[in-house]
């Protein structure tokens, strides 16, 4: 089980409840972003668990340009610094395609750290033919949901993506993994890794709070996402009860 954890607070939880590996990211309504360089150090320091920072400068699309291309070299090497066990990384062509180029790049310089691609995989306009690309970049493994908005929907698709990809790379489903649905996913897909972020609301405890403005498009904010780490150990259980 590998968390998505949004906070260093998130990724203690992450480990109290079991994970082995915690993706480090920020800003998870946006899909995740990169860290701030103090969550990675004190992750490091504070984690027994495998530390992967996301290394995505921005939300939206997975097309970057020239100066957000430098922005992830310099988050890449930072990690390096600071003896992260992994990254996690994902560029797209304006076509759809994998970002070969960009992305080799990126893998070399952050050997001999393994690398993940994340959900841009989903984003890509061809599905069999990105597997096979990034596969050829030497990515240890690949979180999709199967290009649908929700692993549970995209499991007939990971599953044959699993198939095609034969033992080469490992293939993680991810999008709205939960305690409901992780042994029906199991089942279906025939995955061994998985990746949820078991959060769940935390209340804020500020008395006064003024009603004229918000700062921000969150809806709530008087109420921010932690993982759970009573969550993280039932995901477990259940994962180890399918199998």
């Amino acid at each position: 089980m590998e968390v998505c954890a949004n906070s260093l607070s998130s990724a203690l939880a992450a480990q109290e409840g079991g994970a082995i590996r915690v993706e480090l990211c920020d800003n998870l309504p946006e899909g995740g972003t990169t860290p701030s360089y103090a969550q990675i150090a004190l992750a490091k320091q504070m984690l027994t668990i495998k530390v992967y920072p996301i290394i995505r400068p921005r939300g939206g699309d997975f097309l970057y340009s020239d100066l957000e291309f430098e922005l992830m070299k310099t988050d890449i090497k930072t990690c390096k610094s600071l003896n992260c066990d992994g990254v996690v990384i994902g560029i797209l062509n304006a076509d759809g395609s994998v970002d070969l180029n960009r992305c080799a790049e990126l893998i070399a310089l952050a050997a001999p750290m393994p690398v993940t691609f994340h959900r841009a995989f989903d984003m890509s306009n061809d599905l069999e033919k990105a597997l096979e690309d990034i596969i050829s970049l030497g990515c240890e493994r690949i979180l999709t949901s199967g290009g649908e908005s929700s692993a549970m929907k995209g499991a007939a698709t990971i599953a044959k993506l699993i198939k095609q990809a034969n033992g080469r790379i490992i293939i993680m489903p991810g999008a709205g993994v939960s305690t409901n649905n992780i042994a029906d996913l199991i089942q279906a897909t025939g995955a061994t890794e998985f990746h949820a972020s078991a959060k769940a609301p935390v209340k804020s405890n500020m008395l006064f709070r003024n009603p004229r403005l918000t700062m921000g498009t969150i809806a709530d904010e008087f109420s921010y996402d932690l993982t759970s780490s009573e969550s993280v150990k039932k995901l477990i259980e259940l994962a180890n009860a399918s199998n």
